[in-house]
């Protein structure tokens, strides 16, 4: 298992209910690829450098996670279909 971060920005017009549930599904994701969601921190509403879809501002979420390098191809495949994720990004970290 290696170490990462998942920075993911949803779009401005998810209610906080909803935005709660793209990160359920984010972890369920993770957790049926064997990994371990260590930590979520909400960023908040932040106004986006350039118009993503649209959007003028989005809500960034980060995700501390624990996964099988094996499996993040998966993770960020579910990452790139999912239409209320307007942009995502995973790095390694550690070492």
């Amino acid at each position: 298992m290696r170490t990462y971060e998942l920075t993911v920005v949803v779009g401005s017009d998810v209610g906080e209910e909803d935005l709660n549930g793209v990160v359920n599904t984010i972890q369920g994701w993770v957790e049926a690829d064997q990994g371990k969601v260590t930590n979520v921190d909400h960023w908040g509403r932040r106004r986006l450098a350039y118009d993503i879809r649209e959007y003028h501002e989005g809500q960034y979420v980060l995700l501390g996670l624990e996964l099988d390098p094996q499996t993040t191809s998966g993770l960020e495949r579910n990452l790139m279909l999912n239409d209320r994720v307007l942009r995502h990004l995973l790095i390694r970290t550690g070492e």
